[in-house]
């Protein structure tokens, strides 16, 4: 519980991992005297930048989202969270987004992209491109992982997002 606490609290002031690593391997008197090698303290502060609500993001993105939702009735989003009810995925998209599709969606454009973040999460957006040849946004999501049943969740949300229209094609990496 101690090196958690050390941990935690040297990630939210920017201090590096190895250098927390370090100085509790020297307080413990050697690695030998840990019951932890720093990949699992890494592991550790993973999973911590991955979990919405430590600071309350979760419960004031769903605060936004219902604004949203209240200001603009076409507002759609959906959320998944794991077992102990935490945030691990999330799709938005608006109504001028979902009216936008149907002239701008016959192709669309799918990628994720790192960006840095507390939670190490991926930005997902699906973009097209209108009549001017200008990139426009169909819907975007936030992931924290890209696996299988991560994608096939997020393409499930946008689907019903837009009706069930499908686009004639996809294009990613």
């Amino acid at each position: 519980m101690h090196a958690k606490r050390t941990f935690d609290i040297n990630d939210q002031t920017s201090v590096c991992l190895n250098k927390t690593f370090r100085s509790l391997v020297g307080h413990a008197g050697g690695f030998e005297n840990l019951d932890f090698m720093e990949r699992d303290a890494r592991n550790y502060i993973e999973q911590q930048r991955q979990t919405f609500g430590n600071e309350g993001d979760g419960q004031a993105l769903m605060v936004h989202f219902s604004r949203m939702r209240e200001i603009n009735n076409g507002f759609y989003y959906e959320i998944d969270t794991d077992a102990e009810n935490r945030i691990i995925n999330v799709f938005w998209a608006d109504a001028r987004t979902k009216a936008t599709l149907v002239d701008f969606g016959d192709v669309v454009s799918f990628n994720t992209t790192y960006l840095t973040n507390k939670y190490n999460m991926s930005f997902a957006p699906f973009v097209g491109v209108n009549h001017h040849g200008q990139s426009i946004i169909l819907g975007c999501g936030v992931l924290s992982s890209e696996d299988t049943s991560t994608f096939t969740w997020l393409f499930r949300c946008w689907l019903r997002c837009m009706g069930n229209w499908a686009p004639d094609g996809i294009i990613t990496d």
